[in-house]
């Protein structure tokens, strides 16, 4: 079993940036891949982007991409998402989930684990 915490979440000014944490506990962090989603209600999850279980392969959604930076310290079993230039489209909650493999996923349902979820809220 793997548990996720996210956090870091909030309002913030169109133009600004939020770090989001997630710290993650049970079974051995570096052994597999984190990957960011978030949702609007009424619409489906998410993929932002995903690390794999070293931190050395990225994926990012095109729409994310130059703005959002995932990271990852397994020493410190936390995975971070770090958001500049928000939108108030970026308004959304956000999750982070692990699946138990080292390669990265793209699609939500690659990922067995999952956080409880923060929310983001740009105002224009």
């Amino acid at each position: 079993q793997v548990q996720l915490v996210e956090s870091g979440g909030g309002l913030v000014q169109a133009g600004g940036s939020l770090t989001l944490s997630c710290a993650a506990s049970g079974r051995t962090f570096s052994n597999y891949a984190v990957g960011w989603f978030r949702q609007v209600p009424g619409k489906e999850n998410e993929v932002l982007c995903t690390i794999n279980h070293s931190g050395g392969i990225t994926y990012y959604k095109g729409s994310v991409k130059g703005r959002f930076i995932i990271s990852r310290d397994n020493a410190k079993n936390t995975a971070y998402l770090q958001m500049n230039s928000l939108k108030p489209e970026d308004t959304a909650v956000y999750y982070c989930a692990a699946r138990t493999t080292y390669e990265v996923g793209v699609t939500w349902r690659e990922y067995e684990y999952w956080g409880q979820g923060t929310q983001v809220t740009v105002s224009s």
